[in-house]
């Protein structure tokens, strides 16, 4: 946990951004794996987290927004309990840790839901993405599990939104942490990734290494020599001479902060020429995209300006034609990279976005688009000081997608099918992706970069 004014004063600011009634948080509870006892690793509610910082589970929050005051609802460990665990703390000592005062035991929230339901007062919840979650908050307040949703409150999402998108110096810290577990599980796979090495003894000895920092996989590794697949999670697969191995995977520390990069390197440590063609595309428009990261820009354009990178680079292989430009305007890029450029990244490597990925990524100046490969843009809006996210271009040759838009004529005039079914049909995929803190004048990099230019990459699989 941080210390406790850190979240006194997360609790404070969303005191300030709502108007009244109460707001709860739910943490989570156990979740039985394959009978009660044998239960998946406890994760802890992110939103719970954050302004309440316990990471056990069967906790609840209240903060009172007309009263100003603040609850803890659990129970105190029973001897039974510490049998198997060992000491415990007490609820009181809990809250005093996270300057909470008034304490109740778990029972009690369903009298004081209730109580405020019939007084009529706002009771303002973030949507669950958890189904015991809804059938507890279903019990809580007895009504029918559809009913949940009328309780889920935008108010408290944009507030939510608003205070967890600004990351704070220990936040930062944190995320810096995680980046260097990253950095040795990335680093890690790179030098296993020889022909004959099958790609789950690198996905388990990656998920060794953070787990060995105390921590976790912030999300199920993506390991593959068939990168095409953009989130591949089957390791299966025996390295092959002439492939490509994509790893995208990340590190959440203990505080549950996360990293998340993506490298793409050559099984056997060498480029070809034309890997190392593509290749250098993708790293100009990831590092373009960063150089153009501040606070103002609409990070829909940095996404733009890095497909025209990939558009203009790909043209200069003949793989495209016509106008880079326009070809970018109507989307025609996307049949090789149809994916958005990045996203929000903290307590969830994908930040918040079980709030709502518009909330989060878009607001009333910018939309999402419909059009493909950008309506998959999870960030558009404004960049802020203080935003972490990621940069995370890519070329992928995806044989279904690209069979299908040469029997429909999709974009036909700036794509050169032919070329790149002849030449390009089994080249796989690559992605490089970067985690970046938006500074007051411009960006930095979380951590130490994990090698990425064509020459750092072989360099670091030949030691």
């Amino acid at each position: 946990m941080f210390k406790k004014e850190v979240y006194i004063q997360r609790r404070s600011k969303l005191k300030e951004k709502l108007k009244g009634g109460l707001a709860l948080f739910l943490g989570n509870t156990e979740s039985a794996f394959n009978y009660p006892d044998n239960a998946y690793h406890f994760r802890q509610d992110s939103s719970f987290l954050y302004f309440f910082g316990l990471d056990i589970p069967n906790l609840a929050g209240i903060i009172d927004l007309d009263s100003g005051k603040e609850y803890l609802f659990g129970n105190d460990f029973s001897i039974d309990d510490i049998i198997w665990m060992g000491p415990q703390p007490k609820i009181k000592e809990l809250a005093a840790n996270i300057g909470v005062e008034n304490t109740e035991a778990f029972d009690q929230l369903a009298n004081y839901l209730r109580n405020a339901k019939n007084q009529n007062r706002n009771i303002h919840i973030l949507p669950f993405y958890r189904g015991d979650t809804i059938i507890q908050f279903s019990n809580l307040m007895e009504i029918h599990q559809t009913e949940t949703e009328d309780f889920i409150s935008v108010e408290l999402i944009k507030a939510v939104v608003d205070l967890r998108s600004i990351k704070d110096k220990y936040e930062i810290e944190e995320l810096i942490k995680a980046s260097a577990i990253g950095y040795k599980m990335h680093t890690t796979a790179m030098k296993m990734a020889k022909p004959g090495v099958y790609e789950q003894e690198i996905a388990g000895t990656v998920e060794g290494i953070a787990l060995a920092h105390g921590g976790a996989l912030s999300f199920p590794i993506i390991l593959s020599q068939n990168g095409e697949t953009l989130h591949n999670h089957y390791h299966g697969n025996m390295l092959q001479e002439g492939k490509l191995m994509l790893t995208d995977t990340g590190a959440e520390t203990p505080l549950h902060y996360a990293s998340d990069n993506t490298r793409t390197v050559p099984v056997g440590g060498k480029f070809s020429q034309k890997q190392k063609d593509i290749y250098n595309i993708v790293l100009a428009a990831n590092d373009h995209a960063i150089s153009l990261i501040k606070p103002g820009i609409p990070y829909r354009d940095v996404h733009l300006e890095s497909a025209r990178i990939i558009a203009e680079g790909l043209t200069s292989l003949g793989i495209m034609k016509g106008n880079p430009e326009d070809a970018v305007r109507e989307g025609a890029h996307a049949m090789f990279m149809p994916h958005g450029l990045g996203h929000m990244m903290g307590l969830d490597v994908h930040d918040m976005e079980n709030l709502g990925e518009d909330y989060v990524g878009y607001d009333n100046e910018f939309k999402r688009a419909t059009q493909f490969g950008l309506r998959g843009l999870r960030l558009g809006r404004r960049l802020q000081k203080g935003f972490v996210l990621t940069t995370e271009p890519g070329i992928y040759f995806i044989p279904d997608l690209v069979k299908k838009w040469k029997a429909e004529k999709i974009n036909a005039k700036f794509i050169n099918f032919e070329k790149v079914l002849d030449e390009y049909v089994d080249f796989g995929g690559i992605r490089l992706e970067d985690d970046i803190l938006v500074t007051d004048k411009g960006y930095q990099m979380i951590g130490k970069r994990i090698p990425i230019t064509v020459e750092e990459v072989e360099d670091t699989m030949k030691s």
